[in-house]
């Protein structure tokens, strides 16, 4: 009979669905899985077991421990760079793309990101943020808070910070489509918004990052955001660290793991486009992509030829209505992937695809794989 294994957790930062991800990867190969730490810092020096999956960061003595333990370490984390270390990260970049993708497809030409104090997680979202509009075009400014985002003693600490945001938000041309770092900055920059008087979606749209529940539903205006696919990357930390206590190399370099999607609602549903004509076709695909609709139809409905069609859409969205009306569908496939149990043939049918052949072959060359294997990343665990 096989050894059963026994892993420890050293989570230095907490978020359910990475422990969810990774339990469920323990209760399908039989590990012992202590989470004492998870719920409580008492270290527990001395401990023998067969491996650890850590998120490091948050204090020396964990990082301490987990150098002292000499077992086979996956580390969710990039904060304390350790060639000994395999890691499994969150791919950034990725979900800076969706983002871009999101408010281009809505017609926006003014970008912002918004992040505070050093963080590498948060650079990394804002680099990808800015390289994915610069290519289509764009410039986008980077609102950044220089000091800890912490409360501090200083009474007057919140107060001076959430000025100095109304303010920045005030002054940058308008419509704004603006990224925030994590979903807490975005109920900063909602926040803000509302003591400046901006309306949001209609001056400032808001995409956060995480989508924790809490902060995306319970206000007046519900925030979007990029699903980082925690449960896939604790999943993913699980099956590494398996293959590590069985002797395999750690990789060279991390893992990465893509966002899942951008969760849209209130704070971004909303199209941004001054020309009446291009607004009037942008509304037509949303309304109508479910059918059999082309690109003839959409000039039809806007009253346009398709040449001059084509032509306003590059001038208006940097992209040409037939890609406009890819992305609508995929984005809608994207949600019942996520969201319903329908097959894949009824998902075809149900975003406008003509069979499910052609469904698979145009997801799976946007997203670089197929919608079987997109949902099973973000459902398989739910």
């Amino acid at each position: 009979m096989r050894k059963q294994k026994h892993v420890l957790l050293v989570l230095g930062w907490y978020d359910y669905r990475l422990h969810k991800g990774i339990a469920e990867y323990a209760q399908e190969h039989g590990w012992h899985l202590s989470a004492n730490l998870a719920r409580e810092r008492v270290i527990p020096w001395g401990w023998q077991g067969d491996g650890v999956l850590a998120w490091l960061g948050a204090g020396d003595d964990l990082a301490e421990f987990v150098e002292s333990v000499r077992r086979p370490t996956v580390d969710f984390s990039l904060r304390r760079p350790n060639p000994r270390f395999a890691r499994v990260l969150q791919d950034h970049a990725h979900a800076a793309r969706l983002v871009a993708d999101h408010f281009l497809t809505r017609g926006f030409k003014h970008f912002a990101f918004f992040s505070d104090a050093e963080n590498w997680s948060f650079d990394e979202r804002g680099r990808g943020f800015v390289a994915v509009l610069k290519k289509a075009g764009h410039e986008c400014a980077w609102i950044k808070w220089h000091e800890s985002a912490t409360f501090r003693s200083g009474r007057g600490e919140w107060t001076k910070r959430r000025a100095w945001l109304a303010a920045q938000l005030k002054r940058s041309p308008k419509p704004l489509a603006l990224f925030a770092a994590n979903d807490h900055l975005a109920t900063d920059v909602l926040e803000s918004c509302d003591a400046a008087g901006l309306r949001v979606p209609e001056q400032v749209a808001i995409v956060g990052a995480g989508d924790y529940l809490l902060a995306a539903d319970a206000m007046r205006t519900p925030l979007s955001s990029v699903d980082i696919n925690l449960e896939e990357q604790g999943y993913e930390g699980a099956a590494l660290l398996d293959r590590l206590m069985r002797g395999a190399r750690p990789p060279c370099e991390p893992l990465r793991i893509p966002a899942a999607r951008v969760v849209t609602r209130k704070s971004s549903d909303i199209l941004a486009v001054n020309e009446p004509r291009v607004g009037k076709a942008l509304r037509f695909i949303r309304e109508r992509f479910r059918e059999p609709i082309g690109v003839e139809d959409v000039a039809r409905a806007a009253a346009m030829s398709r040449r001059a069609l084509h032509q306003a859409f590059l001038d208006h969205l940097g992209r040409a209505p037939g890609e406009q009306i890819r992305n609508v569908r995929l984005e809608h496939a994207k949600k019942l992937l996520a969201e319903t149990n329908h097959k894949i043939a009824a998902i075809a049918g149900l975003s406008g695809y003509q069979s499910a052949n052609s469904f698979c072959v145009t997801f799976t060359k946007a997203e670089g794989f197929s919608p079987a294997a997109f949902r099973k990343s973000i459902r398989h665990r739910a």
